[in-house]
């Protein structure tokens, strides 16, 4: 972490293997404890029939964009670099990222769930899914459990939020191909911003509080020759093209992708897209309207520094946007 990066986050936060007990009696931690235990030992089971073997099933991923650049995406690239074939369920939305710097897929099958964001909220990777989703993601659990090969269940809970992700942390278990080789089509003086929408207007911890997007895009639109407006309709506030500031909304992420391998920067909230940069090697400037500290945000870059994804950047109102994009290259080097 950076001297600024310690200025904004909540210490001792983290959501660590440990973090999950701190608060129980002796009887809670006995029984977190062999939650943990068990979590480790089917982890590391499924790590070492998957390489032995090279084939494993993997999944059902439901949730967050922030969980699946972090978590999972990492991951599966690894497992693919080390030549295991790769049975995988999860969102169809997220399939334009699943793929090598040459832009072959890394997974062998793909049990695609149709987007569902628009009736069911995301949450880590514990949305419950409508009635038809869930229906899919039982026909793949019951033929990875009967094809004999390594299936890590990510859709226990505990064994997910408090053991997977840490043990991804240690060095050689996640790998990011360089898909700005695959989807950059220009080099543009060009930014992208996420204009992230949270319920009715909400202010969280995580988030802070709602910002006017299109004044923001409007701040800094004279410093660029495009601002593109872009992220997922469902979790995106609603704008208008004007000028030049391009509203590209979009449920395919290959428009998302390309957005941002082509710009200089990338502007977002505190959420899973302040990732993508990892992957189009694109700055992200990350906006909190509020004050810090920035809850979470020890585990964003806890969890970042495996994607060797470069710095974060902040500004915490509109004065601070513009002075820092007056100031920034606006070209990728």
């Amino acid at each position: 972490m950076t001297s600024e990066d310690f200025k904004y986050i909540i210490p001792n936060d983290g959501t660590t293997v440990w973090y999950g007990q701190r608060t129980l009696n002796v009887f809670g931690k006995l029984h977190y404890l062999k939650i943990v235990l068990k979590a480790y030992r089917d982890i590391n089971s499924f790590y070492k029939k998957a390489l032995q073997n090279k084939e494993c099933y993997y999944g059902p991923f439901k949730g967050e964009f922030g969980h699946f650049l972090l978590h999972n995406l990492p991951f599966l690239g690894h497992l693919h670099q080390q030549g295991v074939k790769i049975h995988y369920c999860g969102m169809a939305l997220h399939k334009a990222f699943l793929v090598d710097d040459k832009g072959n897929p890394i997974v062998h099958t793909y049990h695609e769930l149709r987007d569902f964001f628009a009736e069911v909220p995301s949450r880590a990777n514990e949305a419950i899914p409508p009635a038809d989703v869930q229906k899919e993601i039982d026909v793949f659990t019951e033929k990875a459990r009967k094809s004999g090969k390594a299936f890590l269940n990510i859709a226990d809970k505990d064994m997910y939020w408090f053991v997977f992700r840490n043990w991804q942390l240690k060095k050689g278990r996640q790998h990011v191909y360089a898909i700005e080789n695959v989807y950059k089509t220009a080099q543009e003086n060009s930014c992208v911003i996420f204009p992230r929408k949270k319920g009715n207007s909400a202010v969280t911890p995580n988030n802070g509080g709602p910002w006017d997007y299109l004044a923001i895009a409007q701040l800094v639109s004279p410093y660029f020759e495009k601002v593109y407006i872009t992220g997922h309709p469902s979790m995106s506030a609603e704008l208008q093209s004007e000028g030049n500031i391009e509203v590209c909304l979009s449920a395919d992420n290959k428009v998302v992708i390309e957005k941002c391998c082509n710009a200089g920067l990338i502007i977002t909230q505190h959420s899973g897209a302040v990732h993508i940069g990892c992957y189009t090697n694109t700055p992200v400037l990350l906006i909190f309207n509020g004050r810090p500290p920035i809850k979470g945000l020890i585990d964003t870059l806890r969890f970042r520094k495996n994607l060797q994804g470069g710095h974060l950047n902040y500004a915490f109102t509109p004065e601070q946007i513009e002075e820092f994009v007056r100031s920034f290259p606006k070209t990728k080097k």
